[in-house]
């Protein structure tokens, strides 16, 4: 039996008791003959089709890769869903509800290990927390002047940490394209976008002879950071008729958000570790009433920030932030690079275009270095 994140046992006594959160920070693998992966789908899982005893974490390893869904097992004749995310009685009391957040937020820090860690900083709430917690080294990325690059080490001057800039230029982010592509088997201009800072910090973190980055993925989706979910139910983007509702559903696609992000990061040859997505933290995010998820004036992450006094100083703690897309102007700058090559914002999907036509290039220039 192999599995990661968690021990079998406690997948047993999961499985039994159909309990989404045991208190792991996430499991996939294979126990006592049966695939599993958790309900956020934390640890990606894939499985050769006709023979799910081959099985991997990232499908590139296997000649004809099935996913395993999160909140999933499967027992080589078919998959069945064990574990849906619960929908628990809101905490309605302020106090109360930010107190409990506070101590999910400590027992899932415990857990980490620091040595040979680094985190993925941005300057905004999530990963300043990360750099609170954890004595380790602090990254960040973008273009020169961007909204990330300014805001961390703004924010590192307050934390009073040693920050590491990686600057980026359109050679990088070019060079860098086929390699987030071969990660993440992914060509779409979004999940590009998104995925290639994560690489090309965890590359250069792997380069500094670090092979772990902390990441604050999930905070957004737990915590209502998203527009979409503070204009609900008037935004089209969800159709939830509530915040409350329409943070779940932003919940919901954590799977493959995650599974995009965590393979950009090992694709890079370093392994992530998400502590915001404990899941003593997922159950207390989960009890947050709309009011503390999105405030009467749309200030997001209500919750979270008022929690995050207890260890980031207010010009932090309530800062916004940009998408990291946006923030490191790595999606500005694609964009640039694609109607540079020809490929004009008149066309449909301009820049996945351009991905694909970077990858096709890079993939030539192998075939004929061989011959």
């Amino acid at each position: 039996m192999t599995v990661s994140g968690t021990d079998a046992t406690t997948i047993r006594n999961a499985i039994d008791a159909r309990d989404p959160l045991p208190g792991t920070a996430g499991f996939a693998g294979s126990v006592d003959g049966l695939l599993v992966r958790d309900v956020l789908g934390r640890y990606p899982l894939f499985f050769e089709r006709d023979d799910h005893r081959t099985w991997a974490h990232s499908q590139s390893r296997l000649d004809n890769p099935t996913r395993l869904p999160a909140g999933h097992v499967h027992d080589g004749d078919g998959t069945e869903r064990i574990w849906t995310l619960p929908d628990p009685v809101s905490i309605t009391d302020t106090a109360t509800a930010v107190e409990q957040l506070r101590t999910s937020l400590t027992e899932a820090t415990r857990a980490v290990e620091t040595e040979g860690l680094a985190v993925a900083f941005s300057g905004g709430l999530d990963s300043a927390l990360l750099a609170a917690w954890f004595d380790a080294p602090l990254y960040t990325v973008g273009f020169p002047g961007s909204h990330d690059i300014t805001a961390a080490r703004t924010a590192a001057s307050l934390l009073d940490v040693e920050l590491t800039v990686v600057e980026l230029d359109h050679d990088a982010i070019a060079k860098a394209v086929p390699d987030v592509v071969a990660a993440t088997g992914r060509t779409n201009a979004m999940d590009i976008q998104i995925a290639l800072p994560l690489w090309v910090v965890a590359n250069r973190v792997a380069a500094d002879g670090i092979d772990r980055l902390a990441l604050g993925q999930g905070a957004d989706e737990l915590f209502g950071g998203y527009a979409k979910v503070a204009k609900a139910p008037e935004d089209p983007r969800v159709s939830a008729e509530t915040v409350q509702r329409a943070r779940r559903e932003v919940v919901e696609t954590l799977p493959e958000q995650l599974e995009r992000d965590i393979a950009a990061v090992r694709g890079a040859g370093v392994q992530p570790v998400t502590p915001l997505l404990h899941d003593d933290v997922v159950s207390v995010a989960l009890s947050l009433p709309g009011e503390l998820l999105v405030t009467d004036c749309g200030e997001r992450k209500w919750a979270l920030r008022l929690a995050a006094r207890k260890w980031l100083p207010d010009r932090i703690a309530f800062r916004e932030k940009k998408a990291v897309q946006y923030g490191s102007l790595v999606a500005r700058e694609l964009d640039r690079l694609a109607r540079q090559s020809g490929y004009k914002r008149r066309m449909d999907d301009h820049v996945t275009k351009y991905i694909r036509h970077l990858c096709e290039d890079s993939s030539d220039r192998e075939g004929q270095q061989r011959g």
